[in-house]
């Protein structure tokens, strides 16, 4: 299936509507993305960096740990009037830009 981040923007509003209650506060929220963002990291760094698992602990899914910083990310949106396909469209024509030739002539990065 595929969506645009505008149907998800706007799923994401019918479901907490309808089966959340409500959203939470915009501070509640940004401390919720907060921890879903450390729960990827956590699992990112076990997987691809140097940490191992501890012996009680699994690999989860990193899809849908993405998927739930995600969510989060939409609900914030959402109440903060932030429209995120006019967002993302303008920080690509900034980065356009700004970057154009930045990463190129990078040393580091050859």
């Amino acid at each position: 299936m595929d969506i645009t981040l505008q149907q998800a923007q706007q799923q994401v509003d019918h479901w907490i509507k309808t089966l959340g209650v409500r959203y939470f506060s915009e501070l509640t929220n940004l401390g919720i993305l907060m921890e879903e963002v450390g729960e990827l990291s956590r699992l990112m760094v076990r997987k691809y960096g140097d940490q191992s698992f501890k012996d009680n602990e699994s690999a989860r899914d990193i899809a849908d740990e993405m998927a739930d910083v995600l969510w989060v990310l939409l609900c914030l949106a959402n109440q903060t009037g932030v429209d995120l396909t006019a967002a993302l469209e303008k920080n690509f024509e900034k980065k356009n830009r700004r970057d154009a030739l930045r990463h190129r002539n990078n040393e580091k990065l050859r």
